[in-house]
């Protein structure tokens, strides 16, 4: 019942993860925009769509190397910070490496920016650490057994 109970908190960590990337990359993207102040006001509507679309797109392709870390981290039982910001790191990276076309004759990424590899490696980061605040830090806990209970008090003799 404790795994139940464990892969639903996963499945929250998981998801608060990716809305906090989501935020990163879209406000860092669209930076340029913001620091503009002819522009007027920012029509918060459109923002909170692309915000939105930030949090799905980035759920999508974090799924699975996502996956892969929070096995290997509930598996060993993994609790550290640095872990977790590691692989937030390497998901993050990898997130955006999936979606550079790759030369194998040649065996280079073509057309890599510097830049947005930055902002998906450092939104990776955040997001592990925000995932490590909700789950990580009881990565392994449901395999424990119970604590023993404590045996009643004697009763008193007459």
């Amino acid at each position: 019942m404790a795994l139940v109970g464990r892969v639903f908190v996963i499945l929250f960590a998981f998801l608060a993860a990716c809305l906090v990337a989501g935020m990163i990359v879209v406000g860092t993207v669209l930076y340029p925009e913001f620091s503009d102040l002819g522009y007027g006001p920012i029509d918060q509507d459109a923002i909170n769509v692309v915000l939105g679309f930030g949090f799905i797109f980035l759920s999508g392709f974090a799924l699975l190397p996502a996956l892969v870390v929070v096995l290997v981290t509930e598996a060993f039982s993994i609790r550290s910070v640095l872990a977790y910001a590691v692989g937030g790191a390497i998901v993050g990276a990898a997130c955006y490496l999936g979606l550079v076309p790759f030369d194998p004759q040649i065996m280079r990424f073509d057309g890599i920016v510097r830049r947005h590899l930055e902002i998906m490696t450092g939104a990776g980061i955040v997001a592990g650490l925000v995932y490590w605040l909700i789950a990580g830090r009881t990565a392994g806990a449901w395999r424990a057994p119970p604590l023993p209970s404590r045996p009643p008090p004697p009763m008193p003799s007459l």
